[in-house]
């Protein structure tokens, strides 16, 4: 009786722990059945993208430099000689022709001296008229041998030492005759006269600064501006080729349109320290719209490509990759794809290599893609004509109601 009592609560217990190794071992499966399994992946939701198609066209190589107005000629007009100013015959900021009266110096002084030139004129052609009377004489004499041979030769010297006279009076008569013109001041070039530099009263010298006027032409003008020297060889080689280069000048905000000329002068030689090439444009400048000295923005057009493949310029990206764009793929998801460029207008880029006419790219909204996210193309605005929103709310019906925008790629214009 004893025996069978003591074996029941052995195999109770033995029961018990083959429960509980039971119970363990499943639980240690479902731990290792929810550690192993892999928790799901959130599925990225489409990002909102505006794309343009690659296209296919013209595209203008344009060199934009900044520019100075420089005049034909500026010119410092001063006095050739000394006196007083006696008169001023020009307005400030007034437009004067080539020879137009300017000023006057006064001419008493230089007409005293053309008549003391004169006077000795008069007295050596006198003297010359004697000598060469006498001369004829002494010729005469000397072929009798009545005379000295030295006395016939000396009087032939005097003879040419007063011809030399008069030559040297006809000099001292032409210097003052200049200088009678120089007391009247002309304008040696066509142009406007700035403000005036020196009153009547004045006395001025030869040579004496600032001068009595400074002329600058105004029409025609010329700008001056500088190219790199990477790009000085493709306008050599149009140059060379007898091309007219057409350039056109803006305004210092860009947004003006003020003259186009052409290009006629490339300088010389490369500055070194900023290695660059001075170039000049000639403009008609008849509206004067041009005003000398003025900071312009400058637009040289070198050349046009033909058949270019063209890229709305904010599809490009730079980044680790290079210059890339986002290709938009035919399961609406992107790829980053490296393109080389080539020259830009600001609103389209040439694409050199890596796409071609009709691929897709995006040109807005991609601030958090990535290569293989998924997009989804924002619908094209079309343009509401005038009077329409008024015509819609007049009928009650919503704007844009039973309209379907297609989510169609949007052209770069």
């Amino acid at each position: 009786m004893s025996e069978v009592t003591s074996t029941q609560p052995k195999r109770s217990r033995r029961g018990r722990i083959l429960f509980a190794v039971i119970v363990l071992a499943l639980v240690a499966l479902i731990l290792v059945h929810l550690f192993r399994q892999k928790p799901p992946k959130a599925v990225a939701e489409p990002q909102v993208v505006t794309v343009a198609a690659v296209t296919q066209g013209e595209m203008p190589v344009v060199l934009s430099e900044l520019g100075t107005v420089t005049p034909v000629a500026t010119v410092t007009v001063l006095p050739q000689l000394s006196g007083y100013l006696t008169a001023v015959g020009y307005r400030e900021g007034q437009d004067v022709e080539k020879g137009q009266f300017l000023a006057q110096i006064d001419p008493r002084q230089y007409e005293i001296s053309k008549q003391q030139a004169e006077a000795q004129l008069a007295k050596d052609q006198a003297a010359l008229a004697q000598a060469r009377s006498d001369l004829v004489r002494y010729t005469q004499l000397n072929e009798r041998k009545s005379i000295a041979e030295q006395t016939y030769v000396d009087q032939r010297f005097l003879v040419q030492q007063n011809e030399a006279a008069i030559k040297a009076d006809k000099a001292n008569i032409a210097q003052f005759e200049l200088d009678l013109a120089y007391c009247r001041i002309t304008a040696p070039v066509a142009g406007r006269v700035g403000l005036r530099l020196v009153d009547p009263g004045n006395y001025v010298t030869a040579s004496s600064q600032p001068g009595i006027a400074v002329i600058t032409t105004m029409k025609p003008t010329t700008v001056e501006f500088t190219v790199p020297q990477n790009s000085l060889a493709a306008v050599l080689q149009r140059v060379n080729s007898g091309a007219k280069l057409p350039v056109t000048a803006y305004r210092s905000d860009n947004s003006t349109l003020v003259a186009t000329g052409t290009l006629y002068a490339v300088n010389n030689q490369m500055a070194t320290s900023t290695g660059t090439v001075s170039l000049r444009a000639t403009f008609a400048n008849d509206d004067e719209a041009l005003f000398p000295s003025e900071f312009v923005n400058v637009k040289l057009l070198v050349d046009t490509l033909q058949n270019a493949v063209l890229l709305p310029t904010p599809a490009v990206q730079s980044g680790a990759p290079g210059d890339y764009v986002y290709l938009v793929n035919a399961n609406h998801t992107v790829s980053v794809h490296k393109v080389t460029l080539g020259p830009s207008d600001g609103k389209h880029t040439v694409i050199v290599s890596g796409l071609a006419a009709g691929n897709t790219v995006v040109t807005d909204g991609m601030d958090r893609l990535s290569d293989g996210a998924p997009i989804k193309i924002a619908p094209v605005k079309q343009p509401v004509p005038a009077g329409g929103a008024s015509a819609a709310s007049s009928s009650g019906v919503p704007q844009g109601a039973g309209k379907s925008v297609p989510a169609s790629v949007s052209q770069a214009s």
